[in-house]
């Protein structure tokens, strides 16, 4: 029971416990905790109080509790108080908040707390984003964008989000005195959708240069990120030095030792890095780092990454525990608390290089209070398991569910309730200080992040069924039987699959080749026919349910996925055509094709969700000249398609269509113009009597896709237009789905 007192003074100071990963003590801001209730709930937001109360052993915990007609939220933190509002929302009022997240309106007067809560997380450390989120979800966002998403951040529970937004200014200010001129410097760093890489050391200058508008911007934005981020009690993992350097750096200071990395995918040539030997790594790492506290202050918690998906120049153990110790002493010679910020990716990813020897020896190097690593893969490969609990270092399990940012239904539920219960049952699980997620894009499905991030205030892992029947109850407003009976349907197939299951029109046109690995994933691990039944009866709660956004968007979202299974068969269909010369069925299937595309077209254009026009316009609009936006449009364009520059089929091609969405624009601005020169070579084909020849087409592809990069016309729309349930109706009997 809560003993309800005078309310705290406006901050109370929580003394945090000393630990590797929770150094900093935090003050709750009660101001920002009220500010982020008045966001979030604006029309009732005089409704709630809001107090302080010590944490639990360096753990957060909340309280909630009705006092007369008011509600008041107790926390150990800002994140702690937005969390109790948000148990608030899901058990008392009712509903949910998902992404993105929207203000939300309650009854009034609010409604009652039966019994006062007390509740407290097992979890030190909430850990939040991938660096791949900063490309293929984020790469264009400003303050309102970032706003929402930290409000969102703190009602799940989140205390430690990835922050390396603005790193471009440290480069330009430490390669600047150490020599390096604008050229150089320009030529090293990347673009504005490529960021992510050259942070990960994968890549040098691609998409740029970078122009100094952007850098100076994002500076701004990250020091508005930081400040939010900080009052609501959360301590980002800003960047650390991997060593990475510019191949220049041979001539602007010879005589420097340094090393070239394997090469990377899609024929990117191996990146270069200093010898850790070499006394320029630790006056380099050092300069980094002070640099960075200069503009962004610290919290002492560092993300380096120094072999992302690259294999270090050699795999002698002396070597690699060389280079963790540079890392680690390039950082901790600057701050004495740093803890190094690792991602155990490379360890799954890379196996075959990084063995035991090799693993043990990079993060023996670094005293285990000093390192925190992240479990990347946890709902499908725990990397814990096999690397024996990361050798005594504090490690964060998380959930990487989305590769790319693809759009797709899909997300494997049970098996990341099972193996996060497992992990936490585990007598062998080691120093387990945390969950997380580190999803490379954000997604299509809310439902996802939603169940993980419940899971910091649970002792136990919930069964999905019961969980998700709440939690969809919630999401709509009110149960409705034909919408739960299609969520049952769904957790039996799309949520019960890790395949990012997608529209094999998105694929380069060609025929299907059974066994072939493709990107858009056509074939799902499950019968069809049970999402089509599962999309029949979400449009039958539509009477009951029509005016909620969120079901709108559901049914939006499971209608494009629908539809995109189509695509496969027709395509079967077009070769049979083919194949039997039969000239009128190949011309009638062409048609289909063509008319399914501009109907997915019109669907998701009904939702903003869904948009290459809006992605596009929040690019250019961080532009101040014409050179500027035609260049991050084009960042914008080429990371969806063809990732790279380069583009010879089979060749320097393994990220093509790596992130590709399925919004309004790609499926009659990209994709059905390439289907439709296909259709030319094949129809020219039957009529010449001549076979089909791959190669030439494949060609004239690859040049139309980079000519399509680097246009700046047409112009896509930004605003969503039609009615979406309407819409998906029409075309579901239009289809005969139903």
């Amino acid at each position: 029971m809560i003993e309800h007192k005078k309310l705290f003074t406006l901050i109370f100071t929580v003394a945090l416990p000393a630990s590797s990963i929770a150094q900093t003590s935090h003050p709750v801001d009660l101001a920002a905790a009220r500010s982020l209730i008045a966001r979030v709930a604006p029309t009732n937001a005089a409704g709630f109080d809001v107090a302080a109360i010590p944490d639990s052993a360096g753990r957060d915990v909340f309280e909630v509790a009705s006092v007369g007609s008011r509600v008041m939220l107790r926390g150990s933190s800002g994140v702690a108080i937005a969390s109790a509002l948000n148990w608030y929302l899901e058990n008392v009022a009712g509903v949910n908040a998902s992404l993105p997240l929207k203000p939300i309106a309650l009854p009034t007067p609010l409604p009652h707390v039966t019994a006062p809560v007390h509740v407290s997380t097992r979890y030190r450390v909430r850990y939040f984003f991938n660096y791949c989120t900063f490309s293929y979800s984020m790469a264009w966002w400003n303050w309102n964008d970032w706003q929402s998403m930290i409000d969102w951040m703190a009602l799940k529970g989140i205390n430690a989000p990835l922050a390396v937004t603005g790193q471009e200014a440290i480069w330009r200010s430490v390669l600047g005195d150490f020599g390096f001129n604008r050229k150089q410097i320009g030529d090293f760093i990347v673009g504005p959708a490529y960021l992510p890489w050259g942070w990960m050391a994968n890549i040098d200058g691609l998409g740029g240069p970078l122009p100094d508008s952007w850098i100076d911007s994002h500076v701004t934005l990250e020091k508005q990120i930081l400040s939010r981020e900080r009052s609501l009690g959360m301590t980002p993992v800003l960047q650390g030095f991997t060593g990475h350097v510019p191949e220049s750096i041979a001539q602007v200071i010879p005589g420097t030792r340094i090393h070239q990395t394997g090469n990377w995918s899609a024929g990117f040539s191996g990146t270069w890095f200093l010898d850790p030997q070499d006394s320029l790594f630790q006056r380099m790492g050092r300069k980094f780092v002070e640099k960075q506290t200069e503009l962004f202050g610290t919290d002492h918690l560092y993300a380096a990454d120094p072999f992302n998906e690259i294999d270090p120049p050699s795999n002698d153990s002396t070597f690699l525990a060389e280079m963790g110790g540079a890392i680690y002493n390039g950082v901790h010679s600057a701050d004495t608390s740093a803890t190094w910020v690792i991602q155990a990716w490379f360890l799954v990813y890379g196996k075959k290089f990084w063995q035991e020897p090799q693993a043990e020896a990079l993060l023996g190097a670094v005293p285990d209070d000093h390192m925190l690593v992240l479990d990347l893969w946890g709902d499908r490969s725990p990397g814990w398991k096999v690397r024996h609990a990361f050798y005594g270092k504090p490690w964060i399990w998380n959930v990487l569910y989305n590769f790319g940012g693809k759009v797709s239904v899909n997300g494997d539920l049970p098996q990341i309730a099972a193996n996060l219960d497992t992990a936490i049952r585990s007598p062998d699980k080691g120093r387990m200080e945390g969950l997380g997620m580190t999803m490379e894009g954000l997604g299509t499905n809310p439902i996802v992040p939603d169940f993980v991030f419940d899971q910091v205030w649970r002792d136990t892992v919930p069964d999905v069924n019961a969980w998700t029947r709440d939690y969809i109850t919630r999401r709509y407003g009110h149960y409705n039987a034909s919408a739960w009976s299609a969520w049952q349907l769904l957790l039996a197939t799309a949520f019960r699959s890790s395949a990012q299951t997608g529209n094999f029109l998105g694929e380069r046109p060609q025929f299907y080749v059974k066994g072939r690995a493709y990107r858009t994933e056509p074939i799902p691990p499950y019968d069809e026919r049970t999402v089509v039944r599962a999309l029949d009866s979400l449009l039958a709660a539509a009477p009951a349910l029509g005016a909620n956004d969120a079901y709108r968007y559901d049914v939006v979202n499971l209608t494009r996925q629908v539809l995109g299974q189509l695509a496969l068969p027709l395509v079967n269909q077009l070769q049979a055509a083919y194949n039997k010369k039969d000239h009128t069925k190949l011309i009638a299937t062409e048609a289909q094709i063509e008319s399914l595309l501009r109907d997915l077209d019109t669907l998701v254009g009904t939702r903003q969700e869904f948009l290459l026009g809006r992605w596009i316009a929040d690019a250019k609009r961080w532009g101040t000249t014409d050179d500027e936006r035609r260049l991050y449009e084009w960042n914008a364009r080429n990371i969806i398609t063809l990732w790279g520059t380069k583009c010879t089929e089979g060749q320097n091609d393994d990220l093509n269509l790596y992130a590709f969405k399925e919004w309004e624009g790609m499926f009659t601005g990209y994709f059905l113009p390439r289907w439709k020169m296909f259709f030319k070579d094949l129809n020219a084909s039957l009529d010449s009597g001549k076979p089909f020849d791959r190669a030439p087409f494949a060609a004239a592809s690859c040049e139309w896709e980079q000519k399509w990069s680097h246009a700046t016309t047409p112009t896509f729309r930004t605003k969503p237009a039609g009615d979406a349930v309407g819409t998906a109706e029409r075309l579901v009997k239009k289809w005969r789905l139903r």
